[in-house]
Formats: C-alpha cells, structure tokens, sequence
C-alpha cells in the first residue's frame, strides 16, 4: 500500500507538470529513469514521460538500417553499406548499447578512419553513412540523439586527381577499341554520362537525332523527384559516333551500348554487386595501355570532368551545362571543373592589345566541344567513313520524341534507314 501510494504521488505529480507544460524535474527524472519498461510504456502512452528508446545493441541498429536501405537502394550502395557496416563493428563493440555513444565516442570514429590512411572523400563519405544510420536509429526511437550528427570531414579531391584528358587522346583510344567500346567511350568524353549506370542503360527510343538530343534516365538520382532523367544535346563531337553505333545496330536493337558486351555489362549493372562488378575498369585500362598512354585516376569519372569542362570553356551557360551533367553549379566547381594548360595559354594572351589572339583559344575551345568540322572531329568523321559508315544527316519521323506512336511503339522496328 505505501508503494501504491508512492506511485500514485509520482503519477499526480507529471500529470500536473504535462498539463503546466513544465519539465521533470531533478528527483522526479531520476525516478522515471529507475521504473521499468513496462511502467515506463504505461505512463508514456498516456503522454506523461517521452517514449523510452527500444532496447537494441550496435549490430541490431546497423542489421535494422540495412533491411531498410535494401528497398531503395542501388546494389553498388548496398555493396559500400556493408563496409560501413563492418567499420562500425569493427571499432565499437557489438553489443554496445548505441544509446551510450557520445560526441567524443564518434570523434574518435572519425580520426580512427583518418588513421587508416583513407583519402579524405574516403573517410567524409563514409561518416556521411554513419551519420544517416544513427540518424534513422533516431527516427525509431532506437536513441535520442545522433552523437555523429556534428561530425564531418572536408572532402578534398587530391590534386594529381585533378586530371583533364584531352578529347584527342580518346580519340586515340578509340583508334584500338571495338565499336561497343568506342559508343561507351564518346557517351563518357563527349555528353559526360555516368558510366556505367546511364550509359549502358541508354535506349535508342531515347536518342532523336534529328532533332539533336537525347533523354538520358539517371538511376542514381532517379530517388529525388524530378531526377529520373534528363535532356542531353548529341554535340557535334558525339553525333559520328552515335551514327556509327546506330549503322552497326542489328534490327530491333534497343539499347545504344549493344551486342555481347553491353548485354554482359548491364547483367552486371542489376546484379547483387551493381557496378561495383562490371569490369569495365578493367577493359578500359587495357584499351588505354594498348593506345601509348599512361592510365590517369578514377578513369570515367575524369572523363565527365573533362567533358563538363570542354562544355564551360565552350562559353556555354553554366546552368544549362549542370543540367545537362545532372548536378549542380556548386558540385561542378568543386568537383568536375578542371584547370589545363589550354587555360594558360589563354591568360597569357589575355590583355595583349591583339583582339584576335586574345579571341583565339576560347574560339578554340568552342570549336572543339560544338562544332563537328573542327579538325579533330573531322578526322573521326573521315575514318568512319573510311570503314563504309555513311553520315546520318537525319532519321525518320518515328524515332522523334514528339512524334506519334504506332502499333510497333516509339522504338523503330530497325536501325537501318534509307536517306
């Protein structure tokens, strides 16, 4: 009966503090820390305390997260999911209450990352992970606070991975590739595609060339609305090689990366291991050693770096230059953006009193990325009229995005097509 009448005390007492919307105070939270789960759950259904966070240790929160990560996310994440995993376990002890790790504990995490010599995009984005983890640790109610949610680290792309390849020396490459290679290769270099997610997964449906652009579905942004795709121009660059790839396309060919290898490539793509397994890295650097040239960093993100770079030197509007690229002014500078020597060439006429020489390299540059009888573009042209590759000046009223729709649908029955 005392304890009842004790109960009854402490009860009375936060039901006046709710309805003065005042907090416990110091004796009265160090009872409400002290009752059991189940009095707890009472009392917090009826709004008299906040809701106790579910008992749950470091492998259940991380094992929760990934059964809920595995409905929307990519395969290749799930693939990088799994080494967060592993580097949370490995540091804190399993069956670590996570309602105990404090802002000190996820410090510690992060210079234990630094420690392990990782690179700086490395470690910030992997605590970017651990950060969303605890966060949905938070959302259940499995803790009450993210202690990871301050910590951060600056990702900063190391300068010899600053590369800018030139589009002459892919067009040297494509000199010792095969035509699925040499589609991949000009998608990468000369529309800035990721590869290989909206490369290999580009369909002829998507691709008008007579009106000079293509829909690209992006699948890693196809989660945030408006990001499923976007409008790509076929430059002048790009266009001979989309013409060569649409010559050799058998009938009812679907995708523009076709035959064995575009089929092998998207069956990696979609399997458990998503791109991580393609093993296009891995062809890509023997077509760059069999080409003369040394293999430079992160191989076909450079290339969209490149490309996006062509694109600004081109003077062409930023803003539309991003949209095309599918990310942001912001993202651009700090990541794709790159400084070559063509651009000191061009300071150093700047200012001459010679309007013509200070007009050259961006005249240059232009020609390069738009114009498809610059000298480069031209050659490419030549030799794939060399190999029997007639120019495609235009394709019928059927492959056109505006056009109406049949009983074969928007894709054409074949690729062959009369002037």
């Amino acid at each position: 009966k005392k304890l009842a009448n004790e109960l009854k005390l402490k009860v009375e007492h936060l039901n006046a503090l709710a309805v003065a919307q005042l907090p416990m105070d110091a004796d009265t939270a160090r009872w409400v820390a002290s009752i059991g789960d189940d009095l707890a759950a009472r009392l917090a259904a009826v709004g008299l305390i906040p809701e106790r966070p579910k008992a749950i240790d470091m492998v259940g929160l991380t094992e929760a997260y990934r059964a809920k990560a595995a409905e929307r996310q990519k395969p290749a994440s799930l693939t990088v999911l799994r080494t967060i995993t592993n580097d949370i376990l490995g540091y804190f002890n399993p069956s670590k209450n996570p309602n105990s790790v404090t802002e000190a504990d996820a410090e510690n995490f992060k210079r234990h990352l630094q420690g392990r010599g990782l690179a700086s995009a490395t470690v910030s984005r992997r605590l970017r992970f651990v950060q969303t983890i605890f966060t949905f640790g938070v959302k259940q109610k499995f803790i009450p606070a993210n202690p990871f949610a301050d910590v951060s680290a600056v990702s900063v792309l190391p300068k010899e991975r600053r590369v800018y390849v030139p589009a002459s020396n892919i067009v040297k490459v494509m000199g010792h590739a095969n035509p699925t290679w040499r589609t991949i290769l000009a998608l990468t270099r000369f529309a800035g595609l990721r590869c290989p997610s909206e490369v290999v997964n580009l369909k002829w449906e998507d691709v008008n060339l007579a009106d000079g652009i293509m829909t690209v579905t992006a699948p890693k942004t196809e989660r945030y609305p408006g990001k499923g795709y976007r409008a790509v121009p076929i430059f002048g660059n790009l266009r001979p090689h989309l013409e060569e790839a649409w010559e050799l396309a058998a009938p009812g060919t679907v995708y523009v990366v076709s035959g064995p290898q575009g089929d092998v490539y998207r069956a990696a793509f979609y399997g458990p291991n998503g791109a991580v397994n393609a093993n296009l890295r891995t062809a890509f650097g023997k077509l760059i050693r069999r080409s003369g040239l040394i293999q430079w960093p992160r191989l076909f993100n450079t290339l969209r770096a490149s490309c996006e770079t062509d694109l600004l030197d081109a003077g062409l509007n930023p803003k539309a230059v991003t949209e095309w690229l599918g990310h942001s002014l912001t993202v651009a500078m700090l990541h794709y953006a790159r400084v070559h020597e063509g651009h000191y060439k061009q300071a150093q006429a700047y200012g001459r009193g010679d309007a013509k020489c200070d007009a050259t390299p961006v005249q240059n540059a232009t020609q390069t990325v738009t114009d498809s009888t610059s000298p480069e573009m031209t050659n490419a042209t030549e030799t794939l009229l060399n190999k029997g590759f007639r120019r495609v000046l235009s394709v019928p009223d059927y492959a056109s995005l505006n056009a109406g729709m049949d009983d074969t649908g928007f894709e054409p029955v074949t690729p062959t097509m009369s002037m």
